[in-house]
């Protein structure tokens, strides 16, 4: 059953091959039994699920057919769910419960999904490597000497490791596409606003975007049409039509034009994961596809960009946590001074303190114009780099990130080597892009992810893509020795 992917399980309920509850069972058994070595879930809510998985049978006896009545998936920590504690992975919010859902879960429920639990994740969303959380490091289930991704790690994981069949994460600067591609599963980053942001802990609101993480583009497809749609609670998500994305996905390919970055083939990747990609291109000109060289010329300032405009969206936004409202409060405050410092002193990480400070560094007087203001600025080019891209092609290729996944601890005295690991996917995030990351091969046992670029809102041509590959090859059928 574990092996089973949203599509198939959806099939399995509807034939009566096995019931929710008997699913959501052996799934938690096998959270039991990994969970340890993994590290995967912050929270699992058995007596819940088995509880909810059991009234979806009996709605599904009735005649019930919600999309995804009885499917069981997971949740990035990130997302508020009514009574069940949301920690964003910190120790500033070690026992919040909330007391409402957020949109993306409602979403979920009203489709009919099962919460197995919440997933680990780096401490508010910030980290590459999901080495950050105050509840430990996850472990990557090809090998667990190696990182998962972050910050949406531990999802990823779960599903790699089939401990459950779909997961949400969010996606700021790349934390659901690196995450996919270190675990060999795949995700997708919808465009900016396509999904609501209501109810998901803010890091850096003017870039987190949610999104699903599944073994198959199929599967993603099926989840992202659960959960996307206008909300009049988040300012920033657009009221546009939600796209039937599973009918899409068996459009053939032919006169797809597709963009090869000079950019992204450079120097900086491995050439282990240039041959995977190469045997990608080969396999989509099989499909259909052409292939133009283009020019991306403003991606190398991506990254020094996004690590002003990020950290000083995060100074902003995290400073709600003060110890006086809710969260993390130290014992035995001297005075209100002594109260702010020491509750968040004691409550953020060392990576979360680290990205504050430069944010507040950056938007402070005299520094605000010299390094924000320049930044949003830059922000702009990148976007019009995009833009006169997709007067040419139809989607970009590349890799999705610069190397396999890194040992653990191996970049975590070198903050901007850590940084670099993003540098194929934060483009999409400064310019507001939809983009995908699909499994496409090996290198030493690792898998490799292939990253698709779309213009706004064409999230359904990804898919399409993605799909129509993952139906000549198997990368994202494998799974990791030991968990079979």
């Amino acid at each position: 059953m574990h092996k089973n992917t949203i599509a198939e399980v959806c099939q399995n309920l509807a034939n009566g091959d096995y019931s929710s509850k008997e699913l959501c069972q052996h799934l938690l058994e096998r959270i039991s039994r990994f969970n340890q070595s993994h590290n995967a879930f912050i929270e699992v809510s058995a007596d819940a699920a088995l509880s909810s998985a059991e009234a979806a049978d009996q709605l599904r006896a009735k005649g019930a057919n919600a999309p995804l009545l009885g499917v069981p998936i997971a949740h990035k920590d990130i997302f508020c769910t009514e009574g069940i504690r949301t920690s964003c992975g910190s120790r500033m919010l070690e026992n919040f419960v909330p007391p409402y859902n957020a949109t993306v879960v409602e979403k979920f429920n009203a489709a009919g999904t099962i919460c197995l639990g919440k997933t680990n994740m780096d401490e508010f969303a910030m980290g590459s490597s999901n080495e950050n959380s105050y509840f430990g490091s996850v472990a990557n289930p090809w090998d667990t000497d190696r990182v998962p991704g972050g910050s949406s790690g531990g999802s990823a994981a779960a599903v790699a490791a089939r401990l459950v069949p779909a997961t949400t994460g969010t996606d700021t600067g790349g934390s659901i596409r690196q995450p996919a591609a270190f675990c060999g599963i795949t995700g997708i980053k919808p465009t900016y606003g396509r999904v609501s942001r209501y109810g998901m802990i803010a890091f850096a609101s003017s870039l987190d975007q949610g999104g699903p993480m599944a073994t198959t583009a199929e599967d993603c497809a099926l989840l992202l049409e659960a959960m996307s749609g206008f909300d009049e609670r988040d300012s920033t998500c657009i009221d546009r039509p939600v796209e039937r994305y599973i009918d899409a996905i068996d459009q053939s390919l032919n006169g797809l034009k597709v963009g090869l970055p000079r950019e992204y083939f450079s120097a900086e990747l491995s050439a282990p994961i240039a041959a995977a990609l190469q045997q990608a291109i080969e396999a989509l000109q099989k499909l259909g596809a052409t292939f133009v060289d283009i020019d991306l010329k403003n991606q190398s300032l991506a990254v020094p960009a996004y690590y002003v405009v990020a950290p000083a969206e995060c100074s902003s936004n995290l400073s709600r946590f003060d110890g006086v409202r809710y969260g993390h409060r130290c014992e035995s405050p001297v005075d209100l001074e002594d109260l702010y410092k020491r509750s968040r002193a004691e409550g953020f990480g060392r990576e979360v303190k680290r990205r504050i400070l430069i944010g507040t560094y950056a938007l402070s007087a005299g520094y605000y114009d010299a390094y924000y203001i320049k930044a949003q600025k830059v922000r702009n080019l990148i976007s019009q780099d995009f833009a006169r891209a997709f007067e040419q092609v139809d989607v970009i290729l590349g890799p999705t990130t610069p190397t396999t996944a890194f040992k653990h601890g191996e970049n975590s005295d070198d903050p901007v080597a850590m940084y670099l690991n993003d540098i194929f996917t934060i483009p999409a995030n400064l310019a507001g892009l939809p983009a995908l990351s699909a499994p496409c091969g090996f290198v030493e046992g690792l898998p490799v992810g292939l990253q698709l670029v779309g213009n706004y809102f064409d999230e359904g041509r990804l898919l399409n893509i993605a799909h129509q590959y993952q139906q000549v090859t198997d990368w994202h059928r494998q799974i990791p020795a030991g968990v079979e």
